[in-house]
């Protein structure tokens, strides 16, 4: 009898039994016997750290301290390795997108508003994805897995992977080809996929409800999905068979056990992803289940599970539960990072190196190649890439959505609109500071005018361009969404606190509209220092009939003052992105005449109890008063009146606290 899983609405079959355990590769005995030299070299290292013995003057001479044995380890294993980070982390799993395109909108990848597409001559060409793909096999990939976008969407990827083109890469070193697909197109691909050289398949499914795929990736499609997956199952030339599930507080986080029930009759690997932020998916923390949660509720419904043991560089955490053909796993990105074992490159469909899924600096490969860099010069730029690799991505708090693309451009699970923002040239943590330390061992690997020139190769909206960046993150525009559109900042959650703010301004005037406007200054008769009493009283007789139509519009800083008033009170109404309805208890509007520079200065303060500052509406205020002055005597003096000066001199309350201009 066919084994059977049954979801809450969908049953499907593999159409034969499969055997409860998968053929286990045996050992690499080269990947075994890098490991052991590692290891030897580590603690070679420890002793050239030493400079000499305590209390002895002669130093240790770092060949005398060495066996010959020793030596030869670090001639073979010193040899250029671009692929090899400062680290020592060796990058051997590449992936590579084929295409920004997908036929689901899941939230968590691609933004609501969607993204721009690149132009198609932007998208890597075949000939391209070979050629990059057969220079990271020759210097030490041994698994390449496909993505996107959704990859099954790129016109000829089932001849892509033919023997002629990927898969013929297996002379090389290849061991693997996988593919990380939706499903929703793929299963009557699939088959000439695997004759073709396939070997690995992760799907992405987050529910087991319809109802809800349509909710997650705003598309129908399930019942797609489990018709790829039954193919998957069926097919006993594919090593695994993953299903990759994006857990989401109040999503989907209610149907962990029932994902956990599917591996109990098939040879299934069910994984558990945590949500994770990126450019457009609007993460918060509060949205993230940690995979400690998780395991706990699955070990509360079966206590006999085992943990089993995880290879160098898997990014899942694996279980089993007695009886089960199947298994389940945690890749914990945010709780739990495995940075430290990290063994991952990516290529992007427009052909940038990404060396981090976290890390928004990237270098063009594909302008590089099509610029006529040869391949020597393509792995210069790629070591150099690797060798800025970080030691491990931000916290989950300081982690920049902004900066880094969205999902669906990376090709992780996978906008010309978010392209434009990202613009700032950055210069990532030098390579160069570890080859120094260690000039006697990479003498041979020399980058040449390509290192030198790789800098400004990278690009990133970052700002802290150096590991040693000491001090707040980097900064970011508030009213700006991770897609770069305009966009108001959510105080929702914000306490009511008491606030205020004070701006100042300068109206700078002639000296007859300054006497006009202020009669009862004590310095009627000064005058200006660039003119003469004779200047000044011609030209106040030549303004007599424009004074009498100034005067006509009524008290000139009474008016500015009611003018303020207003302006704050509609400050939402005027920039667009401020919040509107704040509950304003006072504003405060003076004026100070300043006779030397015939020049009127508006203070203006305002207070509320609210949840989010009135500095905006303190600027609106001073700027509406001072127009206003201009708007009254622009008849007398609309040429020669200047606004200058604008500024908020002091806020209290709110999250930055209180602070006072400097003068």
């Amino acid at each position: 009898m066919r084994p059977v899983i049954q979801t809450s609405s969908v049953v499907f079959r593999r159409s034969f039994s499969i055997s409860s355990s998968r053929p286990v590769a045996s050992p690499d005995p080269v990947t075994s016997l890098q490991h052991t030299a590692r290891a030897r070299i580590s603690a070679i290292d420890a002793r050239l750290g030493k400079p000499g013995l305590k209390g002895s003057s002669t130093p240790l001479s770092p060949a005398a301290s060495l066996s010959a044995t020793e030596i030869g380890i670090l001639r073979d294993i010193h040899q250029p390795q671009p692929l090899v980070d400062t680290f020592r982390r060796t990058h051997d799993y590449l992936r590579i997108s084929l295409t920004e395109k997908c036929n689901l909108r899941c939230f968590y990848c691609m933004p609501k508003e969607g993204i721009e597409l690149s132009p198609r001559s932007e998208i890597l060409s075949d000939d391209e994805i070979i050629r990059l793909g057969s220079l990271f096999v020759r210097n030490g990939v041994k698994k390449i897995r496909l993505t996107g976008g959704e990859p099954t969407l790129r016109k000829g990827i089932v001849e892509l992977i033919d023997k002629g083109r990927l898969s013929q890469l297996h002379s090389l070193g290849l061991q693997s080809i996988g593919i990380t697909s939706n499903g929703l197109a793929m299963h009557r691909k699939l088959p000439q996929m695997i004759e073709n050289g396939l070997t690995h398949l992760n799907l992405s499914l987050d529910t087991l409800s319809p109802q809800r795929f349509e909710q997650i990736t705003r598309r129908k499609g399930y019942d797609a999905v489990l018709k790829t997956l039954n193919v998957a199952l069926s097919s006993p030339d594919l090593r695994s068979v993953k299903l990759n599930t994006v857990i989401m507080k109040g999503v989907n986080d209610d149907e962990v056990l029932d994902f956990v029930e599917m591996a109990r009759d098939v040879a299934l690997i069910v994984r558990f992803i945590e949500f994770m932020p990126f450019s457009g998916n609007d993460w918060e923390k509060y949205k993230l289940v940690p995979s400690s949660e998780l395991l706990a509720r699955i070990a509360q419904r079966y206590p006999s599970m085992e943990k089993t043991k995880d290879e160098l560089n898997d990014t899942a955490r694996s279980y089993t539960i007695p009886g089960f053909k199947g298994s389940f796993g945690f890749i914990s990105s945010m709780s739990d990072h495995f940075c430290g074992t990290c063994n991952r490159l990516r290529i992007t469909a427009d052909g940038k190196i990404k060396v981090c899924l976290f890390d928004g600096a990237e270098i063009s490969l594909r302008d590089q190649m099509r610029g006529g860099a040869s391949d020597q010069q393509l792995m210069n730029i790629i070591g150099y890439a690797v060798g800025n690799k970080k030691e491990k991505h931000d916290a989950m708090e300081d982690i920049d959505a902004v900066v880094n693309r969205p999902m669906i451009l990376i090709g992780g699970l996978g906008a010309r609109g978010w392209r434009r923002n990202q613009v700032t040239q950055g210069v990532m943590r030098s390579r160069s500071r570890y080859l120094r330390r260690h000039a006697p061992l990479f003498r041979s690997y020399d980058l040449g005018e390509t290192h030198r020139s790789a800098r400004m190769l990278f690009t990133t909206a970052s700002s802290r361009a150096d590991e040693g960046h000491v001090g707040p993150p980097a900064e970011k525009l508030t009213h700006i969404d991770a897609s770069g559109h305009p966009a108001m900042v959510n105080v929702s959650h914000k306490a009511v606190t008491h606030r205020s703010a004070t701006a100042t301004g300068r109206i700078y005037l002639t000296a007859n509209s300054f006497h006009l406007v202020c009669p009862n200054s004590d310095k009627n008769t000064h005058t200006s220092p660039s003119s003469s009493t004779s200047t000044s009283t011609s030209a106040t007789s030549l303004q007599e009939p424009t004074t009498e139509k100034t005067l006509g519009k009524g008290p000139v800083l009474p008016t500015a003052q009611l003018a303020a008033i207003l302006a704050a009170k509609q400050t939402s109404n005027l920039i667009p992105l401020c919040h509107s309805g704040m509950p304003l208890t006072h504003i405060s509007v003076t004026f100070t005449p300043e006779p030397e520079t015939f020049s009127v200065k508006c203070v203006v303060t305002v207070e509320c109890d609210g949840k989010t500052g009135v500095e905006m509406e303190a600027l609106v205020a001073v700027n509406g008063a001072l127009l206003c002055v201009w708007d009254m005597i622009k008849a007398i003096a609309g040429r020669e009146m200047r606004i200058a000066d604008v500024c908020v001199m002091r806020k209290s309350g709110g999250k930055s606290g209180d602070w006072v201009r400097e003068v």
